[in-house]
């Protein structure tokens, strides 16, 4: 019963990428750690392998259309996977646990929430990106490339494909016209996932039958989510994905609320611990 939940589960992230085009890894790493009982640093490795896949299939009826930039996913994207090979293996260290994984996902699901539902409230097309910093530089692409870096490291550390920051950084520092930045983005989240992947092959354990049932499922998804994407509002689209995020990210806080507690605790023994040795004194 477990499975089938959370592959019906998977065909919703198909049906996220399908109808908003992205927001795949935020489903991915969830319905994997919280559902599947994978843990945290096996799932988000797994997350880069489904919505990379997943990814690369969007990117065709794109790439079609006339509406991929090459040249700028090769540049940005280089930068991407370099940062996103650094955070897996930051990620790999010993200091860092999968529960600060999973906390760092959740403040960037909060991040992304905000984003969506902002930008869901703007009344025109023209006014899609007023709420994103505007770019003071005289090089854009040394700020376009910093970006990418940082993208990647987030990628590599916690699986999120970063499409909430990706097309913006396309649009205004790269001069990527909307409907390109959309499907560059996609080819952009493909290079992130293959880099980060090969940052996490052989540090952590991967259920290789999962992942591609998950595939199979998510890619069935998209269908429909393309489909249904004509008939609902983007607008209407992204207002509700972003409170579903914000809900999703309180549920991941509040799995890892023991973590909160333990560092309290921890708090507490230290300051007793300097009371007494002051008495001592």
């Amino acid at each position: 019963m477990i499975w089938i939940i959370g592959h019906l589960l998977a065909v919703g992230i198909g049906l996220s990428l399908g109808l908003i085009g992205g927001g795949g890894s935020v489903l991915a790493l969830p319905i994997l750690v919280y559902v599947m009982g994978v843990a945290p640093k096996s799932a988000i490795a797994m997350t880069l392998v489904i919505v990379g896949t997943v990814s690369l299939l969007g990117v065709i009826p794109h790439w079609k259309a006339g509406n991929v930039s090459l040249k700028t996913a090769l540049v940005f994207g280089g930068a991407t996977m370099i940062g996103a090979f650094v955070g897996a293996k930051i990620a790999a260290l010993p200091f860092v646990s999968g529960t600060f994984q999973m906390l760092l996902f959740a403040v960037m699901m909060v991040l992304a929430a905000g984003f969506m539902i902002q930008k869901s409230a703007k009344r025109t097309r023209s006014s899609e990106l007023d709420f994103y910093p505007k770019p003071v530089c005289k090089y854009c692409w040394l700020w376009l490339l910093t970006e990418g870096i940082g993208v990647g490291v987030l990628t590599g550390l916690v699986g999120v494909g970063g499409g909430f920051a990706i097309v913006p950084a396309l649009v205004l520092l790269g001069r990527v016209p909307m409907k390109q930045a959309i499907g560059t983005s996609l080819l952009v989240i493909v290079l992130n996932s293959v880099a980060g992947f090969l940052g996490y092959l052989g540090q952590v354990p991967l259920d290789w039958e999962l992942m591609g049932s998950f595939i199979v499922a998510a890619s069935l998804g998209t269908i429909p989510g393309a489909y249904l994407a004509r008939f609902v509002p983007a607008r209407r689209l992204q207002q509700t994905f972003g409170y579903f995020l914000l809900a999703v990210a309180a549920f991941v806080l509040a799995q890892n609320r023991h973590s909160f507690k333990l560092s309290q605790s921890h708090n507490s023994v230290h300051a007793q611990v300097i009371q007494q040795s002051s008495r001592q004194l």
